[in-house]
């Protein structure tokens, strides 16, 4: 398998831990959620996909990747507005800047992991299919960035 560049994501992450500070902020026209929030949920779904990649059946894998899933990836675009996260990479009510620093910490460990795993690993997306190994540091890119910009907006 060729090695994943994870260069983008590591660049992203430090984006990430400089917002730390400003967490409180909130800009209610650009968006509900502070900018804590958008941290949060970052993180938490890049740690969720690693670690559902992870413990995934490479053998199980099929690819149904969506029409829509390869256009939006292809521009590293998603919309905003148009989707709602899982229960599961939902923030907390209270977002602590510890909690955040530990995730910042922690996903970081596991961005390094993914040039290891099999080419078919793979975690379920729920509008664009199965998403392997050679889509996820782009997924992954484009839902972070996503994140950041609105980020960028809360804080102009």
């Amino acid at each position: 398998m060729e090695t994943l560049d994870i260069k983008v994501l590591q660049k992203a992450l430090n984006v990430i831990e400089s917002y730390i500070p400003q967490g409180e902020r909130i800009k209610p026209n650009v968006s509900k959620a502070d900018v804590s929030w958008h941290l949060d949920h970052s993180l938490k779904v890049i740690n969720a996909v690693v670690t559902t990649m992870q413990n995934s059946d490479p053998a199980l894998y099929e690819d149904n990747f969506s029409f829509i899933g390869k256009l939006l990836l292809k521009f590293r675009f998603f919309p905003r507005g148009k989707a709602k996260a899982p229960k599961y990479v939902t923030p907390p009510e209270v977002i602590l800047e510890a909690n955040i620093k530990l995730q910042l910490t922690e996903v970081r460990a596991l961005i390094k992991t993914l040039s290891r795993l099999d080419d078919n690993a793979y975690f379920k997306h729920p509008l664009f299919g199965n998403i392997n190994t050679s889509r996820v540091v782009p997924f992954l890119e484009a839902h972070t960035n996503h994140h950041l910009k609105i980020v960028k907006c809360i804080l102009k």
